[in-house]
């Protein structure tokens, strides 16, 4: 799922970098402090989950957690924890071009700003209403992720074509696995320590300011 350096055009290159750079002015703006601690944990979860790469003819398929990651922080947030992972992922491990940072960012990024955003919206305050949310936000994020990658590398000529349709179908198993993996971590998380969830520091901000 990662782009590597030299498949984009510089036109792309040069605009998905802006609008990855905006995506992040936004997140510092938007994110509360207090959540730094929460942020750290699921971004070391998702570099290490999306380093496990299994190998698919001229790509690979890997967890990608977008949606995951949007539900348990919110959109802002999210959109910073996937830009960090995937800075350190490129520097460390060669994941994922410098160049094209920008362009990966906005593919995982993205979904996860969205999905936390329907999450946010959707999930109502039953633990079944969460797991469901979860899921669709966990299995949507994952196809998304999917659908920006292939137009991305559809800019990049012919050449690119196949792999992006490789790509396509070959993340249709990953975004099942996401939506039971979103399902299982909401529900284990409601139960046990409901706060975490970004919802509910939402519902407890309104319910102070409706007193």
């Amino acid at each position: 799922m990662h782009i590597a350096d030299g498949v984009l055009p510089t036109s792309i290159i040069f605009t998905t970098y802006a609008l990855s750079s905006a995506g992040i002015a936004y997140s510092l703006r938007k994110i509360n402090p207090e959540d730094l601690p929460k942020i750290a944990v699921v971004t070391a979860s998702f570099f290490v989950a999306s380093l496990i790469h299994l190998p698919l003819g001229p790509t690979s398929v890997h967890l990608l957690l977008p949606g995951l990651m949007g539900v348990l922080l919110g959109p802002a947030a999210a959109f910073l924890s996937v830009v960090v992972g995937l800075v350190l992922q490129s520097i460390l491990f060669q994941f994922g071009g410098l160049t094209a940072l920008g362009a990966n960012s906005l593919m995982i990024g993205v979904p996860a700003f969205l999905c936390g955003l329907l999450f946010l919206r959707f999930q109502g305050s039953t633990l079944r209403s969460n797991v469901a949310g979860a899921a669709i936000a966990g299995g949507l994020g994952t196809v998304l992720a999917a659908l920006i990658l292939a137009g991305l590398l559809y800019t990049s000529g012919e050449s690119f074509f196949r792999v992006a349709q490789l790509a396509l179908v070959a993340h249709i198993p990953v975004a099942l696995i996401e939506a039971v993996v979103s399902a299982a971590t909401v529900s284990f998380i409601f139960r046990v320590k409901p706060e975490m969830l970004y919802w509910s520091r939402t519902l407890l901000y309104t319910n102070d300011a409706a007193r």
